[in-house]
């Protein structure tokens, strides 16, 4: 049984960072104060910023993008270029506290071996990610024929990053393929509200726009 977020009252006081990622602050809530993490697909840094600001934690960061690197170290992050796909499988078991994946699940080539190793380096592993199965994105492709576009999924279909979308369903699947166990789950709806933590997975597949998972590896 999933375990409800409780407040954390640094975090809560917190903004959102700069880039509007409203999922950042979910995450944040989900990591103890102190922990070591480990950023996997950091980007510029900002999450392990707030991390660091909110919950005074040993953070590390991998990032594919040179640019994003350079933006992270600006910033005073222990941040190196490496790649989720190929890189994870050289650190150590039990290296992190937590290993977090934010809203690039989507991008890696392998998704399941990257969750796999984030659950073999980290004691837990979060990952967040746009839910494919959202009503919008639906209506996007039956009734306009087209790829959807969304503001989590602002890339046409020519150029994006993302390969390999999911639902919150598939994701739910992949939890019991890889033996991951779910501690705790949030799922936002289009506005960054959270929906109901009663509600049945099938409302959130279908209203959720984006969602936040806590696992851990099952005894």
């Amino acid at each position: 049984m999933l375990t409800p977020l409780q407040p954390q009252t640094d975090v809560n006081a917190a903004r959102a960072p700069g880039n509007g990622r409203v999922d950042y602050l979910v995450v944040a809530q989900m990591i103890d104060p102190g922990a070591k993490v480990l950023d996997v697909g950091c980007g510029d840094g900002e999450l392990l910023r707030l991390l660091a600001e909110t919950r005074n934690v040993d953070g590390r960061g991998i990032e594919l993008s040179r640019e994003g690197v350079n933006e992270s170290v600006a910033k005073g992050l222990a941040v190196v270029q490496g790649d989720a796909d190929t890189d994870l499988g050289d650190y150590p078991d039990d290296a992190f506290d937590y290993v977090i994946l934010s809203q690039t699940l989507q991008a890696t080539r392998h998704p399941r071996q990257v969750l796999e190793h984030m659950l073999r380096i980290g004691r837990h592993a979060v990952v967040s990610f746009p839910n494919f199965g959202h009503w919008r994105i639906r209506l996007q492709i039956m009734f306009g024929g087209h790829m959807p576009r969304t503001d989590n999924l602002s890339y046409s279909w020519y150029d994006t990053p993302n390969i390999h979308f999911c639902t919150i369903k598939d994701f739910r699947q992949l939890c019991e393929q890889t033996g991951a166990k779910m501690e705790k789950a949030v799922a936002l709806n289009a506005w960054g509200s959270r929906l109901r933590l009663n509600a049945p997975w099938w409302f959130w597949n279908l209203f959720g726009e984006q969602a936040v998972f806590l696992l851990s590896r099952k005894d």
